[in-house]
């Protein structure tokens, strides 16, 4: 497993992160509850597999269930090995605003605490916010709390969670050390960012890279609603070749050939899904040619591509 810099933070991570939601709660195309998971041990021995196997990077969050428990176990003695990146717990009011100063700081120190309590550990290595949006990320409060846990120790560096291309710009230049975006073959939005952060030494880590599953062979037999999505997913195939065998390693190989990225985020609750993702980033990434026309199949209409929405529909059953 190759290694890219996570920016200008000095930390080296594998190209493939571990994405940790899948094991803490239900989550994905399929998975409905708690039947549908792995258990503790299950889910303990595929963090220790895949650290075996190359991967150091390992993306969880306060909100995401069981998991940052079960990485703690998992890495409690081989912590030195390990990059980790949590994302702190939501703390603006019921109406939207966010409160002052104090009680701000109460609630990400507190998350971080907690954090720090499951994880097994007395530092993470990425303490994120989690879905930064304009407001939060133009506080000066909440910067200077973060600010003071890098220098107290207790996190190395600071990172944040974006969703809009407007946001990501907002987060580069207000000097979060890592953004991590949402960045695949259909929604391209954020690629406008990709210099700026490179420049600003902002370590990328791309989520969403397979839409959910979708940009896989999840992506077949989808509701009719989606039958504009599912045509279009299709139109990936005439990339594939020996080198590229399949839609989700070309979406992965995809989002690495742009060498702003330091990392790509995969969902794996299964040892067949781990191996997939090492696989998908063996070998050469997209030529000039290749990368040139994936580019040119950006779905026509990312506004759509809003898969929560689609769940609430019903659609992804």
């Amino acid at each position: 497993m190759k290694k890219r810099a996570l920016g200008n933070t000095g930390i080296q991570v594998s190209e493939v992160a571990f994405g940790g939601v899948e094991i803490g709660m239900p989550y994905g195309i399929g998975v409905n509850g708690k039947e549908d998971m792995l258990s503790t041990e299950e889910a303990i021995d595929l963090l220790h597999e895949a650290a075996d196997k190359g991967i150091n990077f390992f993306d969880t969050a306060r909100l995401y269930g069981e998991s940052e428990a079960i990485m703690g176990q998992a890495f409690y003695d081989r912590r030195d090995k390990i990059v980790l990146a949590t994302k702190c717990k939501h703390f603006k009011n019921a109406d939207g605003s966010l409160p002052g100063y104090q009680t701000l700081k109460d609630i990400i120190e507190s998350s971080l605490h907690e954090s720090l309590g499951f994880l097994k550990t007395d530092y993470v290595d990425v303490f994120m916010l989690h879905q930064a949006d304009l407001a939060i990320l133009d506080n000066d409060d909440v910067r200077k709390v973060f600010a003071g846990l890098k220098r107290s120790g207790k996190i190395r560096v600071t990172g944040a969670s974006t969703y809009t291309a407007t946001e990501t710009a907002r987060a580069i230049d207000k000097g979060w050390d890592v953004i991590q975006l949402a960045f695949n073959l259909m929604d391209q939005q954020q690629a406008a960012n990709f210099k700026h952060a490179q420049e600003q030494g902002t370590g990328i880590v791309v989520r969403s890279v397979l839409l959910k599953g979708l940009l896989s062979d999840k992506g077949r037999n989808l509701h009719p609603a989606l039958s504009n999505v599912e045509r279009h997913i299709n139109e990936y195939r005439e990339l594939l070749s020996d080198d590229i065998a399949g839609i989700s390693t070309l979406a992965t190989k995809f989002a690495l050939s742009f060498n702003e990225v330091s990392s790509v985020l995969v969902g794996i609750d299964r040892s067949e899904y781990l191996d997939a993702a090492i696989r998908s980033v063996s070998g050469r990434l997209l030529n000039e040619a290749e990368l040139s026309k994936a580019k040119q199949l950006v779905y026509p209409d990312p506004a759509f591509l809003d898969l929560p929405g689609w769940d609430r529909q019903g659609w992804l059953k």
